[in-house]
């Protein structure tokens, strides 16, 4: 099918009907955070909207970018492929190999220059050009050439956004970013390790919709997915603020759901929507999970400390538990007082009600 076919063409081929594309209409409204009265105004777009060529440049990568992909719930792997967007290269799940393959990404290049998005997922190696080639071609090479003639580049997994496991001390291949070679397009930075799959399907969506890219926030990232921290959506942050924590994996307050800052959980720094989207198909979450968040969505986080060692207080909650520890103290002191006057009156009373003759009665004891 070629790319010039609208969605609306594309779905009426597939059988979708019209209520079946407004549902779809409303999931993907629902998954960028838009109100319900933009869902007619997503449909209109949709249906005139031309599917964008799209071409997957895999690096210094492990392909869990690409499994979180295939995995994506909303919209599903296959209807981003053959209703949303035109996948004409990708390494892993591509038909075509070798010179044919190559073929492909050329001829996806020429035909819709300056209109396709380039997304590249793992880190790019500069240390040694020649440590990771494709087809003959250094990574970076392949890169800027790709990106060259694309719309924007979308930075897939933590590896593209900001270097990941192989930017780690001591990088030995050299790796960096997406970021640190393509300096004059959009880059969208979808970080995780690997990342939410209805993030990386919303941005494809995004761009479907609206024709660019979605706000970003400083780092690059998708403002809708990343603009708060897992710990302020997540569902153990009673117990944090109650200063309730789990001191081991299985001890009472692990079992009782309690938060897991003091293990080591990265929550309370880590801006990513795994609290709320959650993973296969909305199940649950590493935290729900009983794993502490290791804060695989922000920058360097190999290098940021062991991920079973506790971050350092945050200002705010060291103030809210000291409030906490002062409120407790306050409380024990003011119960501690009564507790005495009470025991003073008593004494008090007593020591009234004897008269003299009392003190002159001989002790019976």
């Amino acid at each position: 099918m070629p790319v010039e076919t609208t969605l609306a063409d594309s779905l009426c081929a597939h059988g979708i009907s019209r209520r079946g594309f407004l549902k779809f209409c409303t999931m993907l409204a629902s998954l960028m955070a838009l109100p319900p009265s933009a869902v007619p105004a997503v449909a209109a777009a949709l249906e005139k909207a031309k599917r964008p060529s799209v071409i997957w440049l895999s690096f210094q990568e492990c392909t869990g970018c690409t499994e979180s992909l295939t995995r994506s719930a909303a919209p599903t792997i296959e209807s981003l492929i053959f209703n949303v967007v035109s996948l004409d290269y990708h390494h892993t799940l591509q038909a075509a190999s070798g010179e044919g393959a190559e073929a492909a990404r050329h001829q996806a290049m020429q035909e819709n220059w300056g209109k396709y998005l380039c997304v590249v997922d793992g880190s790019i190696p500069i240390g040694n050009p020649g440590y990771s080639t494709i087809a003959g071609v250094a990574n970076a090479d392949m890169l800027r050439e790709t990106a060259e003639g694309a719309a924007a580049v979308v930075a897939v997994g933590s590896c593209a956004a900001f270097g990941g496991l192989p930017y780690a001390d001591p990088n030995p291949t050299g790796a960096v970013p997406v970021s640190e070679l393509v300096t004059d397009k959009p880059i969208v930075n979808v970080s995780g390790c690997p990342p939410i799959p209805v993030v990386i399907s919303g941005v494809l969506a995004h761009f479907l919709i609206f024709g660019g890219i979605p706000e970003l926030d400083t780092l690059g990232r998708p403002r809708v997915f990343y603009g708060q921290t897992i710990h302020d959506r997540c569902y153990r942050r009673p117990f944090y603020d109650k200063g309730l924590f789990a001191r081991s994996f299985d001890d009472e307050g692990a079992k009782r759901g309690w938060c897991l800052y003091t293990l080591g959980c990265k929550g309370p720094m880590t801006y990513n929507a795994c609290a709320t989207a959650k993973w296969n198909q909305g199940t649950s979450f590493p935290i729900e999970a009983g794993h502490g968040c290791i804060g695989c969505s922000q920058p360097n986080f190999w290098d940021a400390g062991g991920f079973y060692q506790p971050l350092s207080l945050p200002t705010g909650a060291v103030t809210q538990t000291a409030a906490y520890a002062a409120a407790a103290g306050a409380a024990a002191g003011l119960a501690a007082g009564a507790l005495y006057r009470r025991h003073k009156h008593a004494r008090q009373a007593v020591h009234e009600s004897v008269t003299v003759d009392d003190l002159e009665k001989p002790d019976k004891s």
